[in-house]
């Protein structure tokens, strides 16, 4: 029996010791046999080292740890990646966690189409108790379920997005990402040749930037089933960095200049009025004739 091609799980961390216990733990405890854990840190001040460390005894898939100046969250990413062994890269946040068959499940999807090289799965969302309130309540409204409005059909709980979704009236309302935090996905490493890896200028929406550009050569597979738990707390680097990142504002000028043609009609003329030089002299033109 040939063996299964290995996964690495790959877990950038920061400061993260209040939870990196429960996430390691739903990492040693895939049923996917052939793994290894990659965790990538940034420097952190506090025992979520030490307490990653405790792990490399209490199991027998590899833990390799390495320790490195912070340069932002996607250097981070990237280093993971750059240290990852395994044909494929599953990303683990260093507070979400895996369903035990969340790997298995997305490596039988992977491995039986080759037009497909990123899997992903609906979630849980876990909410601290100190971080429940009306305004998280209205966040999961919008965001627990950010593929609801794609319409998308499902074959024996798998549903394929495709670059199709770019001419979708949905594709710039939100819920903007339509796939998920990086803990939902696993992909094929090699794609990090054909696309490159996730863009270290961006803050907030470098994961489905990455998931958008990898559209344009294949498909992503999406298991209608929650394999992942992402949780919510004030500890987030989202919330931390709330008020301070503009990478929302820079999504649709990445969507004008490289998905233009994939659009609708009716979008094309949103961002051409919107970032067109040409067009924009035009309407002012237009708008001083009519007076």
């Amino acid at each position: 029996m040939a063996k299964l091609p290995l996964v690495s799980i790959c877990i950038p961390t920061f400061n993260g010791e209040k939870y990196i216990a429960e996430t390691m733990n739903s990492a040693i405890q895939q049923t996917y046999p052939n793994l290894e854990i990659i965790v990538s840190d940034d420097a952190s001040n506090d025992d979520t080292l030490s307490i990653i460390e405790s792990y490399i005894s209490k199991t027998r898939i590899p833990v390799k740890i390495y320790n490195h100046a912070p340069k932002g969250i996607g250097a981070n990413w990237n280093y993971c990646i750059d240290k990852a062994n395994g044909e494929y890269i599953k990303f683990l946040f260093q507070d979400d966690l895996l369903e035990p068959t969340c790997i298995d499940k997305m490596m039988k999807v992977l491995e039986t189409d080759n037009s497909i090289k990123i899997v992903l799965s609906k979630r849980n969302i876990l909410v601290d108790e100190s971080f429940k309130s009306n305004k998280t309540k209205q966040w999961i409204e919008m965001y627990g379920d950010l593929q609801s409005n794609l319409n998308l059909k499902s074959e024996n709980g798998i549903s394929i997005i495709d670059k199709k979704i770019f001419k979708l009236s949905a594709f710039l309302i939100e819920p903007l990402n339509k796939f998920g935090e990086p803990s939902v996905i696993l992909f094929k490493k090699d794609l990090i040749k054909e696309i490159g890896k996730f863009r270290e200028d961006l803050i907030q929406i470098l994961d489905f930037e990455f998931c958008n550009r990898a559209l344009l050569k294949y498909k992503a597979a999406l298991i209608n089933e929650k394999l992942v738990t992402f949780r919510l707390h004030l500890e987030q680097t989202t919330n931390k960095n709330e008020g301070k990142i503009s990478d929302l504002q820079k999504f649709d000028v990445i969507v004008y200049n490289q998905y233009f043609w994939l659009l609708n009609n009716k979008t094309k003329m949103k961002l051409l009025k919107k970032h067109s030089f040409i067009m924009k002299i035009l309407v002012t033109i237009k708008r001083k004739l009519f007076l």
